[in-house]
């Protein structure tokens, strides 16, 4: 039988051959590209870093100027002009002592569509935070009550950290006597956005300060949506207040209860704390706008003392 047999290899291979050219090209791109990505890792590290460049996810905080506004809501329909217009001086003349400003507006600029007017309180509200986006607080307060020691600022009454801290009560009904929901027993004061008080039958929607904060244009948009609004509630926008607060721990979560005599007394002593002299507020509850019961009657006295303490 005759076999072939493999061809000897010869002892002088041929030359390797030209590498490639799109080697280096290869190579090229993948340089650029890994350098692009480096660039863009530096980039994202350095933006979120540097604290001159707003952070996307932090929130602006405004400037300060004016540090609060004073909100009221007036009625003509409901109490007297004279009795109106020592509400106006009162909040404008504490304003300006503070460096503070007052916006008083009547109840029919605002358009309720239909609920009753004392809603157009949520709507001045947030009607501040649009005129003064660079303040640092809204304080509203009804048309039935005058700030008492005008001498003190709302900081050191209530909204420094410390003072804050100390006032809040916390693990706590927010509705009384017996409401399951609670105050959060670890909220912090720099974490407050919205204050209230209670009263014996429930929060007191007429004396509320709320922080200048996306969080609270949150706030007060759900307050006055067209459900509630449209809902029938027995107090109207203060039994909206303490539904939302009980069933949204979005809301509960930046709420501070503190004792109503910090945020408004009552003259009355059967529905709440009663007013005594030097508190910060007096709240003329239940006043009519006519007879022995009305605002202008039961208002005189204490309008001569704090129209005497701003003299002095």
């Amino acid at each position: 039988m005759h076999f072939a047999y493999p061809s000897r290899k010869s002892s002088n291979p041929p030359p390797f051959r030209p590498r490639s050219s799109r080697l280096p090209g290869l190579r090229r791109s993948r340089i650029k590209t890994i350098g692009i990505g480096l660039f863009v890792v530096f980039a994202v590290l350095w933006f979120f870093s540097n604290p001159r460049v707003p952070r996307p996810d932090h929130e602006r905080v405004p400037s300060g100027q004016p540090p609060v506004v004073v909100v009221t809501v007036i009625d003509p329909t409901q109490y007297p002009n004279s009795y109106l217009k020592t509400v106006k001086e009162n909040r404008e003349q504490y304003a300006a002592k503070h460096g503070y400003e007052a916006l008083v507006v009547r109840a029919f600029d605002y358009d309720t569509k239909g609920a009753p007017q004392s809603w157009s309180k949520l709507m001045a509200m947030r009607h501040a935070l649009a005129k003064f986006p660079e303040c640092k607080f809204v304080w509203y307060l009804d048309q039935d009550a005058y700030i008492m020691d005008v001498n003190k600022s709302l900081e050191e009454h209530l909204l420094g950290q410390r003072r804050l801290e100390s006032l809040m009560i916390k693990n706590y009904p927010v509705v009384p006597p017996d409401s399951i929901i609670k105050t959060f027993s670890h909220l912090r004061a720099d974490e407050v956005d919205l204050v209230v008080s209670q009263d014996t039958s429930g929060l007191v929607a007429g004396s509320v300060v709320v922080r200048n904060s996306q969080w609270s244009k949150f706030f007060l948009e759900t307050w006055m949506d067209p459900l509630y609004r449209s809902y029938n509630f027995q107090k109207a926008e203060r039994h909206a207040l303490e539904h939302i607060v009980q069933w949204h721990p979005t809301i509960l979560s930046k709420l501070a209860l503190v004792p109503q005599r910090i945020l408004g007394p009552y003259t009355r002593t059967d529905k709440g704390d009663a007013y005594q002299d030097g508190d910060f507020v007096v709240m003329f509850n239940g006043c009519t706008k006519e007879g022995v019961l009305s605002c202008e009657t039961e208002s005189a006295t204490y309008y001569q003392r704090w129209s005497s303490a701003f003299r002095s």
